[in-house]
């Protein structure tokens, strides 16, 4: 039948996967046993509230006593949208600007009798792409009657 051409030869040339052909020639996965292995895999994400991805649901399986694949585990879980939803981690740059020290406001302790007493500034930095640019804001905090 194979000729010369070996197994994993014709299945390249017929764009099929090894495990697709075996599993052609064996007569498919027995509907009974994928139907049992489906039910405990969607109990027992179901147990853990969809925190257990295929690695960890293959070796619950195993503490069962149920071998199988995780490559298979995986496409059950992915058929039946099963799979973990994964929340990106937040993980702090360090570009980002932070203040290190806050500083007591002194301005309100102080007793103004004139203009020019108190001199009020604020420098704020904003980081635009490579470039920073800043805005700074003087102001004369005088009497105010």
């Amino acid at each position: 039948m194979q000729g010369e051409l070996s197994v994993e030869r014709m299945c390249q040339l017929a764009q099929v996967s090894r495990a697709g052909f075996y599993r052609y020639l064996r007569g498919g996965w027995p509907a009974e046993e994928e139907m049992i292995l489906r039910s405990v895999v969607q109990d027992i994400a179901l147990e853990h509230r969809w925190r257990y991805g295929y690695r960890r649901v293959t070796e619950e399986l195993r503490s069962r006593g149920m071998i199988a694949n995780h490559k298979r585990i995986a496409r059950i879980m992915r058929e039946d949208n099963l799979l973990k939803v994964r929340h990106p981690q937040v993980i702090p740059r360090e570009r980002f600007v932070r203040a290190v020290q806050i500083y007591l406001n002194l301005a309100t302790r102080m007793k103004l009798s004139g203009p020019n007493q108190l001199w009020i500034a604020d420098i704020t930095y904003i980081r635009l792409s490579q470039n920073s640019t800043s805005r700074t804001q003087i102001e004369n905090s005088g009497i105010h009657g």
